[in-house]
């Protein structure tokens, strides 16, 4: 993944010893110190669909749970600096350049098995656009008339957003007469679904997993791999966590080494977040019907006190 465009994509060395596993002894209780856990969030509705599953998890255990919503590099500054104890939205390869000079430094560490196989990111259109014959990076610049000269990224800061600027800024595809709008997620979203309305062409940031794919009828654009990544800009996401927190807060270490999540349990719990769920409702509502995820992410996992970690969190959802 390549490209002037880009920062060189973190190498596997970085990786490797990003984590330091600390197994808690059965029945001993986590230090008074990791009772609260401070989780950074991105307002991204996938991220938003994670922190919920993790904090209801964690409440189930006892721990005192403080979601943070920021930007990304405000994410980065907080694990530095310790304000926060983890992350779970690194998305690999496309926040490779905001995150590289954290990593060196030592500042962050990344656990090295991605908590989320098979997502995507990278310029998508309505599929009537595609049918009409903008199906690829360099089909842009034709339709830039149509395409009102936009391209619609998500909030300022964002590493796609990024992406986009270095694309027109360098004249990359002829991208030169195009304008990057910069707005948050939901109100990019307003825009696709009021142009999906209208029939109007539209091209914009768009990612999977996300209820987004459902609820419109997308075309990827092709031909973006050096800028986005092969296979329509396909990731892997990633867990960040402050400096020392896996040696200071073993127990909570664990379970995040265990966390796997999938792309149909997240674009569930995020359908139920567009429809107005409230996340710790949503992802609460989505462990009861799934409890046997829990096996696995408690799997040597205690509560706070050093008792069963996933009997309590059975309980807690009513199970």
């Amino acid at each position: 993944m390549q490209f002037a465009l880009r920062a060189k994509p973190l190498g596997l060395s970085l990786l490797s010893a990003a984590s330091v596993l600390v197994t808690l002894p059965a029945g001993a209780a986590e230090s008074e110190q990791c009772a609260s856990v401070r989780i950074a969030e991105v307002d991204w509705t996938d991220i938003t669909a994670t922190t919920a599953l993790t904090t209801t998890v964690l409440r189930g255990l006892g721990y005192k749970v403080l979601p943070v919503v920021g930007t990304v590099q405000a994410t980065f500054n907080g694990l530095k600096s310790k304000k926060y104890d983890f992350f779970l939205g690194y998305w690999k390869p496309s926040m490779d350049a905001d995150i590289a000079p954290f990593v060196k430094s030592g500042d962050v560490k990344v656990l090295p098995t991605p908590n989320l196989t098979g997502a995507k990111y990278t310029l998508a259109v309505p599929s009537y656009a595609a049918e009409g014959g903008l199906k690829a990076f360099a089909d842009l610049v034709k339709f830039k008339e149509k395409l009102g000269y936009n391209i619609y990224g998500i909030e300022p800061g964002n590493d796609g957003n990024r992406l986009i600027r270095d694309m027109i800024d360098k004249n990359t595809f002829n991208l030169k007469d195009f304008l990057l709008v910069e707005w948050g997620e939901k109100g990019m979203l307003s825009e696709v679904q009021r142009a999906v309305g209208q029939k109007r062409w539209i091209v914009f940031l768009a990612w999977e997993p996300h209820p987004m794919n459902v609820n419109y009828k997308l075309t990827y654009l092709s031909g973006g791999d050096k800028v986005f990544g092969p296979n329509f800009g396909e990731a892997k996401v990633y867990t960040v966590v402050a400096p020392d927190y896996m040696q200071r807060c073993s127990n909570v270490a664990k379970l995040l080494n265990n966390l796997q999540f999938s792309l149909k349990m997240e674009n569930e719990v995020m359908g139920a977040l567009m429809d107005k769920v409230k996340p710790d409702a949503a992802a609460k509502a989505w462990l009861a019907k799934n409890p046997d995820v829990l096996k696995t992410w408690l799997n040597g996992v205690t509560t706070l006190d050093g008792k069963d970690g996933l009997a309590a969190v059975t309980a807690s959802l009513g199970q």
